[in-house]
């Protein structure tokens, strides 16, 4: 018996079956594998750009853009003997460590609190614990000086009736405190979100046993918070690394140096910057850096055995503390109170009076000055405006960098998509600063004159603070993807459509609300910003972060602080605004 194949029937009516659609092949390679190798390659000078020049520069005798550069390693050795890194490496490693543990002693217990106990007031605790987040530790930190400085409100109060100041803002437990209260939203966050998909049969069998709430919450539920506080840890340590707001403001005027101030006296502020002790500094800090978060990713992988959200998961209850959790209630407020909101209001009223002093009311000296200087000074308005178009600008582009990258990690085959993923994260163990100088050494390193017309341009600014935010805008977008099936791909392919037609057809129009909860996040961090524009900025591009800087450098904190109000009014403005056009739309 043989078998013989023949062409389907036509369909009825004698019309010919429908052709898949035909896309061009520019020099025979289809036009999926150019996208994917245009994100790819994109990616890799986007990272390198600031990465390698501050690595080539570390082992040069001169500056990278001038000719005849030995390469020499004496620049480590320089640095350590006659640049005074060995202290600096001291201070940095104290401050990092006493605001990973001060983070932790702030943000664990009052997410335990808030997710596991019947807290009262638990919703307006939980969305006061996270709006820190949206305030620049810039602002902050002049915030903290106004009420906890030498000269601060509270201070002074508290120098009259104890007749000392228990505690010195201008050192390294200060400085840690401070960068402590600005971090703390993010432990929290990890920790609270890992409470709410914990598995409650854990806490019943202990119950069973005869145990208490205390005893539950030490035994079972702060136990099983090891990876996301493990997580935290990290985390909160690498960007006490690389910090320079808390540690510039409070650090530079008694002469504690850390990494990041380290880099800013001895590049920025030095007449005759030194450029192979900045580059050998600069490649130590990301070192340290990338290890922290190749040390962060190897421990996440070994996070499945503290897993106890199962097929079978109950809802977890809330324990009653009974009289403790007033307890909770008086930290948290403490914490709410004391660390963010007086410090805000502190620098919001400062803005409005001409003396800020305990030593008169300032409802005597209350006025409009300060704004009245900021708007009729070009330079000042011009600055808001370098931010708005920076930020916005920025976040359309790296979120869009962000959906291509995603989809090319995680839905296709290219073969370089893990490289893809690593690229679009890497980032996150790049310190602003370092990509700030190392863009600045890649910029006068380019030929016929091109890295002129880019830097000091607000163009240099969006390639700086867009670097930053790619990790944030992959990260949001991610899981949106994940949640989309395969099958829509499968069905698109079908139907003859190739990888980038099955993007724009289908996954595109399903990411809309992603993207735009993307846009808003790296909005709000590009905004933000401003460690790299210390590098890349000029008189014609600053940001209202460099310009609060260099008004607080020449003593005018009347406009530092109204600066401040309106890049918080900015903030909370589009946070409202975006919250409000993308209510009920959970995927974004």
């Amino acid at each position: 018996m043989s078998t013989t194949l023949t062409d389907p029937a036509p369909p009825a009516g004698g019309e010919p079956p429908p052709t898949a659609p035909r896309y061009r092949r520019p020099f025979g390679i289809g036009r999926e594998t150019w996208v994917q190798y245009a994100v790819l390659a994109f990616l890799a000078v986007l990272v390198l750009a600031p990465v390698v020049p501050t690595l080539y520069q570390s082992f040069l005798d001169r500056p990278l853009y001038e000719a005849g550069g030995i390469f020499t390693p004496s620049n480590y050795a320089r640095l350590f003997t006659e640049g005074g890194f060995g202290r600096v490496v001291l201070n940095t490693a104290l401050f990092a460590l006493a605001t990973t543990v001060l983070t932790l002693l702030i943000a664990v217990p009052m997410a335990i609190l808030v997710v596991r106990t019947r807290l009262p007031f638990g919703r307006v605790f939980a969305g006061a614990m996270q709006w820190p987040f949206f305030i620049s530790s810039l602002i902050l930190g002049f915030g903290w000086i106004t009420l906890y400085g030498p000269a601060g409100f509270i201070s002074v109060q508290v120098k009259s009736w104890l007749g000392v100041v228990p505690w010195n803002l201008y050192s390294i437990p200060g400085m840690a405190i401070t960068e402590a209260v600005a971090l703390a939203p993010i432990a929290y966050v990890f920790c609270a979100n890992a409470l709410r998909k914990s598995d409650a049969s854990l806490e019943s069998a202990a119950q069973v046993c005869g145990a208490g709430p205390v005893r539950i919450l030490f035994s079972v539920v702060i136990p099983m918070l090891r990876p996301p506080m493990v997580y935290s840890s990290i985390l909160v340590f690498s960007m006490s690394v690389e910090t320079l707001s808390v540690p510039l403001l409070y650090g530079q005027p008694v002469g504690i140096d850390v990494f990041s101030t380290f880099l800013y006296t001895n590049g920025l502020q030095s007449i005759n910057p030194d450029y192979g002790i900045l580059g050998a500094a600069s490649t130590i800090i990301l070192l340290v850096t990338v290890s922290l978060v190749a040390v962060q990713a190897k421990l996440l992988k070994e996070a499945q055995r503290f897993v106890s959200v199962r097929g079978k998961a109950t809802r977890p209850r809330r324990l009653d503390l009974g009289r403790v959790q007033w307890v909770g209630v008086v930290a948290i407020t403490l914490y709410v109170v004391f660390g963010a909101f007086l410090p805000i209001a502190g620098l919001v009223f400062r803005s409005f009076t001409l003396i800020f002093t305990p030593l008169q009311s300032p409802f005597k000296t209350l006025t409009s000055n300060n704004y009245e200087r900021i708007f009729s000074f070009e330079a000042y308005t011009q600055s808001i405006w370098n931010s708005l178009i920076v930020a916005g600008v920025g976040a359309v582009l790296v979120s869009l960098l962000s959906v291509l990258a995603v989809l090319v990690a995680r839905r296709s085959t290219f073969r370089f998509r893990r490289a893809v993923e690593y690229l679009a994260l890497a980032p996150q163990a790049v310190p602003g600063i370092i990509i700030g100088i190392g863009l600045f050494w890649a910029f006068a390193y380019l030929p016929f004159g091109a890295g002129g017309l880019v830097q000091g341009t607000l163009v240099a600014l969006v390639i700086g603070f867009g670097l930053r935010a790619l990790p944030t805008g992959f990260g949001s977008i991610a899981p949106s993807v994940m949640q989309i099936g395969q099958e829509l791909d499968n069905a698109a392919r079908v139907s003859g459509a190739d990888w980038v037609r099955t993007f724009t057809w289908v996954l595109g129009r399903l990411l809309t609300p992603a993207f735009a909860g993307a846009m808003i996040l790296t909005f709000v961090t590009m905004l933000k910003e401003y460690s790299p524009a210390i590098f890349l900025a000029s008189a014609d591009s600053n940001i209202i972060g460099t310009t609060m800087l260099e008004l607080w450098v020449q003593g005018n904190t009347g406009s530092v602080a109204a600066l401040a109000t309106i890049q918080i009014a900015i903030t909370a403005a589009f946070v409202g605004i975006a919250g409000l056009l993308m209510k009920g739309k959970n995927d974004a």
